[in-house]
């Protein structure tokens, strides 16, 4: 039986992790990123809900019987 030629992994596995890298790299760099990002306003605002002002009544899910 003939033996597995191993001798060209090495290579060919770090000439792929270089590619992917190079790949990586290029994609990235296209990507559009603002020039100068600038810190928003982060108030917070309060919204009035029917639920703070009134009770809601909590009903039983329909599978337990009521007593």
């Amino acid at each position: 039986m003939p033996q597995l030629d191993t001798s060209t992994w090495f290579i060919t596995i770090i000439s792929m992790f270089l590619a992917l890298f190079i790949l990586l790299q290029i994609k990235i760099s296209k990507h559009p990123f603002p020039s100068n990002p600038s810190s928003k306003n982060m108030t917070l605002t309060q919204h009035k809900t029917p639920w703070e002002i009134k009770w809601t009544k909590t009903y039983l899910p329909l599978s337990l019987p009521q007593q």
